[in-house]
């Protein structure tokens, strides 16, 4: 596993979320107009070169996270996190459904000080609109060195549609980010 070193493209924008398994992010954000690419690694942790099992374990500290590279002509880090806080539980303490442990942890691993405010008053928003229940317990941290997932992990819901955890799990986030944002969806 390398750390992720490829240079973002002029004019755009890289945003790193974490919020349960990095499956259903990436199968979200993949669809997002405005949106390049997405990745599906590791950030956050203390290992270096980390392997999905290791970070697993529960051991390296690193959370299942995504990179997304975008235009923010297009979308802007906002909607990007409005979408965000829609599509996980950001009140639930590392853990994500029946996925449980720090990997699975709701965090923003902000870039600048301009995406650190921004979450900061995203949250303050939704917090203010009393939109949940519980507090939101999301990180909201310095990005740190990120490692891209094993390849078998990169697109994973576009290629294993079918498979379990897909149908019940991701499918169904896919479809909540579609209905509530059918206008961000790509052409």
């Amino acid at each position: 596993m390398e750390a992720h070193t490829q240079p973002i493209r002029s004019g755009y924008e890289v945003a790193t979320l974490a919020g349960g398994c990095f499956w259903c992010l990436e199968a979200v954000y993949d669809q997002v107009q405005g949106v390049e690419s997405v990745e599906s690694g590791y950030m956050g942790g203390t290992v270096e070169h980390p392997t999905y099992e290791a970070v697993c374990s529960g051991q390296t500290g690193h959370a299942e996270a995504v990179r997304i590279t975008f235009d923010p002509k297009a979308i802007s880090y906002q909607e990007l996190l409005e979408i965000f806080f829609v599509i996980h539980d950001p009140t639930t303490l590392n853990r994500q459904g029946n996925d449980v442990g720090t990997q699975y942890r709701s965090a923003i691993f902000y870039h600048s000080l301009e995406q650190r405010q921004t979450a900061e008053a995203v949250i303050a928003s939704i917090t203010e609109q009393q939109l949940h229940d519980r507090p939101i317990v999301t990180e909201v941290v310095p990005a740190a060195v990120w490692y891209e997932a094993e390849a078998y992990h990169q697109e994973y819901f576009a290629r294993n549609p079918f498979q379990g955890y897909c149908q019940f799990v991701v499918g169904p986030k896919v479809a909540k980010f579609r209905k509530q944002f059918a206008s961000r969806l790509r052409s």
